[in-house]
């Protein structure tokens, strides 16, 4: 696009360059066929030509050439162009020859005179120029003056119509060149805005990274710390009593080496160990089983519908649900069981965690846990949202808590 709109510019450039120095050689060849007249017994009158030929230069030096500020004053430019013409009307008057000289009339009416007036300026230059094509003055004054009008039609017709295609050049390559300025300046603008975009994706890139890390290291270290943390509390409590104790080192130590697995796996953006190994039922299942050995609380997981793979986002959400779910549920609820379900729809899939714990009013901060302040059900909710999906919590005091994930039923198939 920059090579056409440069190539336009020098071919633009040529062209002026031509026209600004055309009308001197015209004048020149006019000149010298006229004083070369006298070769073959033609009449020159030389004082008249060489005045009037020293007149038109210093016309077109003064308006033509050396003031290119006038160009653009209407008036004082038909002003030139009258003077130009009258002059060298004169001169074709005096020798023919200078019809050679006349056809820059065209050339500034188009440069110089505006509107309906510059056809009135090829009109009278095509009239001048008649003159020089019947032979000159002295032919019309012969008994040849009816030729004279006749081609001054002829002529007239002709270079109007020449003009006139040219004029529609001029419109069409100024279009052409107005509609590629526009053209680029549209690029440009889309070029900043491409810019704008990468640089906005790439900051959302970042905060989908830091969330998604943020959401890893809870359902990760957090929730593996607080579990080592709980058993290793339970280990001293327990001093009195070595086999108990022992027993909750041991799941501390197993807790630590989860968690350090899980977080390698959240650095390197793979999903969780447990869905690497076994579909999403048994996965879940396997949670509930040690989640349940770990804080001597039953843990039953039912799975309904048709079981399917889902997409990889499907699946790592609601496994992440139900960790972050029995985890507040050894947290806060002091539950005696806890039941999970796993229902696969036709266009849905739900986990339902329900226990029988202390519960809590839906529009408190549980004690002593996060609210959607945090990254627990605030965590889950965000999950959900994240696959169009949503979170419900029902509990009450005394009544225990359900929690309630719902996403779309989206096929492996459609992942990539």
């Amino acid at each position: 696009m920059a090579e056409l709109r440069e190539e336009f510019d020098r071919w633009e450039r040529r062209e002026s360059a031509v026209l600004k120095v055309l009308p001197y050689p015209l004048l020149a060849v006019s000149l010298v066929f006229t004083l070369l007249q006298p070769l073959w017994n033609a009449p020159v009158h030389l004082p008249g030509v060489l005045g009037l030929s020293a007149l038109l230069v210093a016309w077109l030096l003064w308006f033509h050439t050396l003031h290119p500020g006038l160009h653009d004053r209407a008036r004082v430019m038909a002003l030139y162009y009258a003077g130009l013409v009258a002059v060298t009307a004169c001169l074709v008057v005096l020798s023919p020859w200078f019809g050679f000289f006349a056809f820059i009339g065209y050339v500034h009416a188009f440069q110089y005179l505006e509107g309906r007036w510059r056809y009135v300026g090829v009109a009278v230059t095509a009239a001048v120029s008649a003159v020089s094509h019947v032979g000159g003055a002295d032919s019309i004054a012969a008994g040849l003056w009816w030729q004279w009008p006749a081609v001054s039609a002829v002529t007239a017709v002709l270079a109007t119509v020449a003009f006139y295609s040219d004029v529609m050049s001029d419109r069409r390559d100024h279009r052409q060149k107005r509609a590629l300025a526009e053209l680029e300046a549209a690029l440009a603008e889309n070029a900043a805005l491409q810019a704008r975009l990468l640089v906005r994706a790439r900051e959302a890139g970042v905060l989908d990274e830091r969330q998604r890390m943020a959401r890893e290291i809870h359902d990760t270290l957090a929730q593996g710390l607080a579990g080592v943390l709980t058993q290793l509390q339970a280990a001293e409590q327990a001093s009195d009593d070595p086999a108990e104790s022992r027993r909750h080192v041991a799941n501390a130590v197993g807790l630590a080496r989860e968690s350090l697995t899980e977080a390698r796996r959240s650095v390197h953006a793979v999903g969780p160990s447990a869905l690497a190994r076994a579909r999403l039922p048994e996965a879940i299942g396997d949670v509930a089983r040690r989640w349940s050995e770990v804080h001597r609380v039953e843990a039953v997981l039912t799975t309904t519908g048709e079981v399917r793979p889902m997409h990889t986002d499907v699946e790592v959400a609601l496994l992440r649900t139900a960790q972050e779910a029995l985890a507040n549920v050894a947290k806060h609820a002091r539950a005696g069981r806890v039941a999970l379900t796993l229902s696969y729809m036709e266009d849905l899939v739900t986990l339902d965690v329900l226990d029988d714990g202390v519960g809590f009013a839906p529009d408190a901060r549980p004690a002593g846990g996060s609210a959607d302040g945090g990254f627990g059900l605030a965590g889950m909710r965000q999950r959900a949202g994240l696959l169009a999906g949503r979170l419900d919590v029902e509990s009450e005091p005394g009544g225990g808590t359900a929690i309630t994930v719902t996403v779309p039923a989206i096929p492996a198939g459609g992942e990539g």
